[in-house]
């Protein structure tokens, strides 16, 4: 005969439960990942991760990736930086960051010009670029709060602070390009 659920038992039985799984921490099994999340160096990059996810779906519609973004809100604060002085400002190598103006140069978003010095190039948001980036910021913005908005609003000032001071102290150790063995 087959119980009210449809399964093998009497008529009017309860239905068979499922057993429930008990949390491997109620056991006294460590979660491997504890390990990952005492190390400031894993948070910081999970947080990057998170982050850009998180852009990547506010910012979705406009097509410009975290970098890209970076690159223009610099130029519009430095219109005419020449692209040397941008890479450091942006804490990228010059070959990432010449890929970077490649592809905004490209797209229409920035312009380039030869100072007197024709190896060196000054970089200019252009008229496209500026309107875009005037459109992306509301979006840009929901990104960077999202991030945040499970602290408090004097924690979070002070995580930034926190953010800024530990990149003013150890900013040089993450100016030299790895090498490749």
């Amino acid at each position: 005969m087959t119980g009210r659920n449809g399964g093998l038992g009497r008529a009017g039985d309860e239905p068979a439960r499922t057993p429930q799984a008990v949390p491997e921490a109620a056991l006294g099994v460590p979660d491997p990942a504890d390990a990952l999340l005492s190390r400031p160096g894993f948070l910081v990059r999970r947080l990057h991760q998170i982050h850009s996810a998180m852009f990547a779906e506010e910012c979705a519609a406009y097509g410009v990736t975290p970098v890209q973004y970076s690159l223009m809100t610099l130029l519009e604060h430095a219109p005419g930086i020449d692209q040397g002085r941008a890479a450091a400002g942006l804490s990228l190598d010059r070959f990432t960051t010449a890929d970077v103006v490649k592809r905004l140069e490209t797209a229409g978003l920035l312009r380039t010009e030869r100072g007197r010095d024709r190896r060196a190039k000054s970089l200019f948001l252009s008229r496209q670029g500026s309107r875009l980036l005037d459109e992306m910021q509301a979006s840009a913005q929901r990104a960077h709060d999202r991030l945040v908005e499970g602290l408090p609003p004097r924690q979070r000032e002070q995580f930034v602070r926190n953010l800024r001071r530990l990149v003013d102290l150890h900013g040089a150790a993450g100016d030299a390009a790895p090498r490749i063995r």
